[in-house]
């Protein structure tokens, strides 16, 4: 294998459109119904054998799932556009899978055109099965580059024994992994982090950086030579296993930091996973509020200019509402310029309520009462 090796189908037979009138940046995406969903029977083949994982009506409804909520990320965070190389990195992880099929299905049916190639970083870990991503992407038939790259050996030489290698292998194969999308023309890095790795990433930082960030949907590197997008924005980790088991993709573990014992990250993903199992609104309603920001009820001096703010009163006195004003120590009270007796009210004018109209005296027009009859018990 060379040090960049790709392979490029001379067509797709399987992506042949089926849905022209729908596509990215709408609200309605999909057709309610089309090939893929129609494709098999619910429960049976025509002879009465058992369906393929991929034919049930339970995969079809997770699969639309999964798309209905790529092509909302897409749409709200404008990810993708007419004439994008979208560059796909592939780990070998069920995110990367997921990610790049359901981006494959959105290709299929999107009105615009955009080109998909799947990216692989071989760190030459030792004991990585080389050979099983290749396979994978060549039976597909999606075009990609395998690169080789010994980050591992920088990373196991420049972390203490004992720390964990996270930070130092993402910065290598980031730096790698920009710098190509570049070379190769890629327009858009598309990553397979899903909601809940922006969440445990919030909790990181919240709890071990002292910073209020996550991971954004979409970011412009520092150097602004490359457009990062994470099209899993909305998806579940849960729905994510789901698919991947039902796709039977070929997962490749990672035992360079997977495997680490003292992960924090994996102390966060716990965390996540205790509070979803009591309480199923939870995550939800966190990964709203990380879209829902008040700057001016946190305390960013960069965020919210504090200092400059400035009372706009208007000349409408509104008396407090009570029975009784103790004023003490009135002597410096009007030293300070203060009233030693402040007046009262029982209640605000503004909001008082109209005095009841006078009963009827016709006992004609008086209501009359209905009994009450206590029920037997």
């Amino acid at each position: 294998m060379t040090a960049a090796t790709i392979f490029t189908p001379n067509a797709m037979p399987e992506l042949v459109d089926t849905a022209a009138d729908a596509g990215l940046g709408n609200d309605n995406l999909y057709p309610e119904h089309d090939s893929i969903e129609d494709a098999a029977d619910n429960s049976a083949d025509d002879d009465g054998s058992t369906l393929e994982p991929t034919q049930t009506a339970a995969f079809r409804k997770l699969q639309k799932k999964l798309r209905r909520q790529v092509s909302w990320a897409i749409r709200d965070f404008n990810m993708i556009e007419d004439g994008d190389v979208v560059m796909v990195c592939v780990s070998g992880g069920k995110d990367s899978y997921t990610l790049l099929d359901i981006l494959l299905l959105l290709k299929r049916i999107a009105p615009i055109h955009f080109d998909i190639v799947a990216v692989n970083l071989d760190q030459k870990q030792p004991g990585y099965p080389e050979d099983i991503l290749p396979a994978y992407l060549n039976e597909q038939g999606i075009a990609h580059y395998i690169l080789e790259k010994d980050t591992y050996s920088i990373v196991k030489s420049v972390v203490p024994e004992g720390k964990t290698y996270c930070s130092a292998c993402s910065r290598l194969r980031r730096g790698s992994l920009y710098g190509f999308a570049k070379q190769i023309g890629a327009t858009k890095i598309a990553l397979g982090h899903h909601r809940d790795d922006m969440l445990a990433t919030f909790f990181l930082n919240l709890f071990h950086g002292g910073a209020l960030k996550s991971m954004p949907p979409k970011l412009l590197s520092d150097d602004k030579q490359n457009l990062l997008i994470r099209p899993l924005a909305y998806v579940e980790e849960k729905d994510i296993i789901e698919y991947a088991k039902l796709k039977a993709f070929p997962i490749i573990p990672c035992n360079l930091c997977g495997s680490q014992t003292n992960l924090q990250r994996a102390i966060i993903n716990d965390m996540l996973r205790e509070w979803d199992d009591a309480h199923p609104q939870r995550l939800a309603s966190i990964f709203k509020a990380i879209q829902n920001v008040a700057p001016s009820q946190l305390a960013d001096r960069e965020l919210f200019d504090f200092e400059t703010l400035s009372l706009d009163r208007d000349n409408e006195e509104r008396l407090f509402e009570g029975d009784n004003i103790q004023a003490g120590q009135t002597q410096s009270l009007a030293d300070i310029g203060l009233p030693i007796a402040p007046e009262t009210q029982t209640f605000n004018p503004k909001f008082a309520s109209k005095p009841p109209a006078e009963k009827p005296t016709d006992s004609r027009s008086t209501a009359q009462k209905i009994p009450t009859i206590n029920p037997v018990i």
